[in-house]
C-alpha cells in the first residue's frame, strides 16, 4: 500500500494564538506509519491543516474573501491602473488565465492535509478517544471550510475525501454540499459543550459555520443547480438536504445547532461596536478625534481575548520575504488607504494598496434607512471628516481607480504616532508616525524585515465568525425578531416590532458591513442581480480627477446573470483535466481590458 505522508508546523499561531513566537517546530515530512501516534501528535499535525488559513494570505488578492468583499454592492474593486485583478473581481469579469488559481490550489492543499489526517485518525490506535475526536472533529471543520471557499467561489469544484483518491472530476453538486454540511454536523456532534479561547475550533463555532452553509446551499441552489436556475429571483428556500451517509439534515437540526449556539456558547456581544474594530487599540483611542474621551478599549489591547470573536486568522511577528507574509494580516495591507501621503494626512489608519473603497450607493441606503445607526461611522471613514483623515489627498499614489470618498474601518491597518517605539536608522530621525500600530503595541522580537513595515506589520486578527452573525443567523431560520432586536440594541436602535425578510437582510447588511458576507447574502436571497447594478453610475475618481463607476462588458448584471457570481476556472485546472469551465467566462465578453 502506497505510504501517505503528513505535514505539520507546531504553533507559530497557524490561526493559533496570536503574537506568539515560541514552540516553532517544523515537522516536515513523516510517513504515516510513524505518525501520528501520540496524542501530542495530533496536535502537532493539526497545526498543519489550520496553517493553511495563513497561507492564502500569502497572496490574499486570489481568495475567496476578497474577491466576496469586491463582488458585492457594498465595495467596488479600486487599487491603481496596474491592479486590474481587483477591478476585474469586483466587475465578474476575467484579468487572465490563471487569476485566483493560487488561492485554488492552496485550498486543496489544505484540504490534502485534513484528508490525510482523518483517514489516519480514522484507523490510529495509542491515543485517547479524546483526542482523537477532538482532532477528527477540527480537521472535518476545516475540511468544510476550505470546500465552503472553493464551493462558493468556483461552483461545483472536485470533491476528493481521500488522499489515495484516483478520481479527481467535477462530480454533482448536490454531493459536494452534502459532504461539507455532513463534516459540518459531525464536527458539531463531536466536539465537547465546552468554549475555546485558544484560537482552535469549538463545537459553537461548528454550529455557526454549520448555519452559514445551510443558509448559502438551501437558499443559492432552491431553484435548481444551472446557472439559470441560481439567478432566478424566486426564493423558497430548501427545507432538508440529504447527506452522502444516508442521513437527513433538516432546517428544524440546524436551528435546534444555531439555539445551542446561542444559548450555551458563552460567545457575546461586544457592548460597544466600536470596541470591535483596531482603531480603539490604545495607542491610538484618545488621539483619534472620533474615539478620543469615549473610554473606549479594543477587545484585543494586550492579547485580549474577543467575546465575539468565535472564528478567526491569527497572525504573528515572523512575517517575512524568506519565509511567508502569510503570517501577517494580507487584507489588511490590502484595504488599507492607498499610499503615497503622509501618514498625518490618514491618520489613524494605514495605508495599503486602496482595494475595496465602499461604494457610495452603501452609505445612501444606509442613511436613508437607519440615519441615527452609530455602526455606519464606527464602519466607515468620510475622507472630507476632518474627525476622520485631517488632510487626505485625493490619489495619493495618482494612479487610483475607482476611488471614492469611502473606506471601511474595519479591516484597515491602523498607523499610531511615534512616541518612542521606532528609533531612527543610521542616524536618521525616527520617524513621525510608525506605519501599524502592532511595532509599538507588541515591541521586541519582530522578523527584522517585519518591524514597523507596512506590509508585514499588521498582525491584528482577522475574524470570519462572529456571534452577532449568530444572532442575526438565528433570528433568519426562525423568523424570530429576537436575535435581529439583540444587534439594534447594541446599536442604539429601537426594536422592530416583528420578523421580515427585509428588516434581516438590511440588518445583516448594515452590521456585517465590508466583512465578506454581503455576497453570498445576495447571491442566496436571489436579488444579486438588482443590487449590484445600483453600483453602476455612483461618482468615483479616476487618477484623482470626479468620474463615474461606468459599466464594463454589458455591466453588473450581465456579469452577474452570466456566471451566478462564480469566478473563472483557472485554466490550469482546465488543462489537468479535472474541470470545466463555468458559465460565462469563454468567450471575449468575460474580458476586462482595463479602466
Amino acid at each position: 500500500m502506497k505510504k501517505i505522508f503528513l505535514f505539520a508546523a507546531v504553533a507559530v499561531t497557524m490561526g493559533l494564538a496570536s503574537c506568539s513566537i515560541d514552540n516553532v517546530e517544523n515537522i516536515g515530512e513523516m510517513s504515516t506509519s510513524e505518525y501520528p501516534q501520540t496524542d501530542s501528535h495530533v496536535q502537532d499535525v493539526l497545526a498543519g491543516v489550520y496553517q493553511n488559513l495563513n497561507t492564502t494570505h500569502a497572496n490574499p488578492q486570489c481568495s475567496f474573501l476578497y474577491a466576496a468583499c469586491l463582488a458585492s454592492d457594498d465595495q467596488l474593486g479600486g487599487g491603481g491602473t496596474n491592479d486590474k485583478l481587483m477591478q476585474a473581481e469586483d466587475l465578474l469579469c476575467n484579468y487572465n488565465a490563471d487569476m485566483t488559481n493560487q488561492f485554488y490550489s492552496d485550498r486543496y492543499a489544505g484540504i490534502a492535509r485534513a484528508n490525510t489526517l482523518i483517514k489516519v485518525l480514522l484507523d490510529a490506535s495509542g491515543m485517547s478517544e479524546d483526542v482523537k475526536n477532538k482532532g477528527l472533529a477540527e480537521a472535518y471543520f476545516l475540511r468544510a471550510f476550505y470546500y465552503y471557499e472553493l464551493a462558493s467561489m468556483y461552483g461545483n469544484v472536485p470533491l476528493i475525501l481521500d488522499p489515495e483518491q484516483e478520481d479527481n472530476s467535477q462530480g454533482d453538486v448536490k454531493v459536494l454540499w452534502g459532504q461539507i454540511l455532513q463534516d459540518l454536523r459531525n464536527a458539531c456532534d463531536m466536539l465537547p459543550a465546552v468554549r475555546r479561547t485558544d484560537g482552535r475550533i469549538d463545537k459553537y463555532t461548528a454550529e455557526a459555520m454549520l448555519s452559514r452553509a445551510w443558509l448559502f446551499y438551501t437558499g443559492f441552489y432552491c431553484n435548481g443547480t444551472s446557472t439559470a436556475d441560481l439567478v432566478k429571483t424566486d426564493y423558497n428556500p430548501l427545507t432538508s438536504v440529504d447527506l452522502n451517509d444516508g442521513t437527513t439534515l433538516t432546517k428544524q437540526d440546524v436551528i435546534n445547532y444555531i439555539d445551542d449556539c446561542v444559548n450555551n456558547s458563552g460567545y457575546e456581544l461586544v457592548p460597544d461596536f466600536r470596541n470591535l474594530w483596531a482603531y480603539t487599540n490604545k495607542l491610538v483611542v484618545d488621539e483619534y478625534p472620533y474615539t478620543a474621551g469615549q473610554g473606549l478599549k479594543w477587545v484585543e489591547n494586550e492579547n485580549g481575548v474577543n467575546p465575539e470573536s468565535m472564528f478567526a486568522i491569527k497572525f504573528n511577528k515572523l512575517a517575512s520575504w524568506s519565509t511567508t507574509i502569510g503570517y501577517a494580516n494580507g487584507i489588511a495591507l490590502h484595504f488599507g488607504v492607498r499610499g503615497g501621503q503622509d501618514y498625518a494626512n490618514t491618520f489613524p489608519f494605514g495605508q495599503g494598496w486602496g482595494a475595496g473603497p465602499v461604494a457610495p450607493n452603501l452609505v445612501n441606503d444606509w442613511k436613508a434607512a437607519e440615519p441615527n445607526d452609530m455602526r455606519l461611522k464606527a464602519t466607515i471613514a468620510f475622507v472630507n471628516d476632518k474627525q476622520e483623515m485631517p488632510a487626505y489627498t485625493y490619489g495619493g499614489w495618482a494612479d487610483f481607480v475607482q476611488e471614492t470618498d469611502y473606506y471601511s474601518k474595519k479591516w484597515s491597518p491602523i498607523c499610531a504616532v511615534n512616541k518612542g517605539y521606532v528609533k531612527g536608522e543610521d542616524g536618521q530621525d525616527p520617524p513621525a508616525y510608525i506605519a501599524c500600530f502592532e511595532t509599538g503595541m507588541y515591541p521586541g522580537n519582530w522578523d527584522t524585515s517585519g518591524e514597523n513595515n507596512f506590509q508585514l506589520s499588521n498582525i491584528h486578527d482577522l475574524v470570519l465568525i462572529r456571534f452577532a452573525d449568530v444572532l442575526l443567523m438565528q433570528s433568519e431560520l426562525k423568523e424570530d425578531p429576537s436575535g435581529i432586536n439583540k444587534v439594534r440594541a447594541r446599536a442604539g436602535l429601537p426594536a422592530i416590532n416583528g420578523y421580515s425578510l427585509q428588516a434581516l437582510q438590511n440588518e445583516r447588511r448594515w452590521e456585517l458591513a465590508c466583512e465578506g458576507i454581503r455576497w453570498n447574502d445576495i447571491r442566496r436571497w436571489h436579488i444579486a442581480s438588482v443590487v449590484l447594478a445600483k453600483q453602476e453610475n455612483q461618482p468615483i475618481y479616476y487618477c484623482g480627477s470626479a468620474s463615474t463607476n461606468t459599466a464594463h462588458n454589458g455591466g453588473y448584471t450581465a456579469r452577474y446573470n452570466a456566471t451566478a457570481g462564480f469566478q473563472k476556472m483557472p485554466e490550469t485546472q482546465i488543462a489537468l483535466g479535472t474541470v470545466k469551465q463555468n458559465d460565462g467566462w469563454t468567450d471575449a465578453s468575460s474580458e476586462y481590458g482595463g479602466w
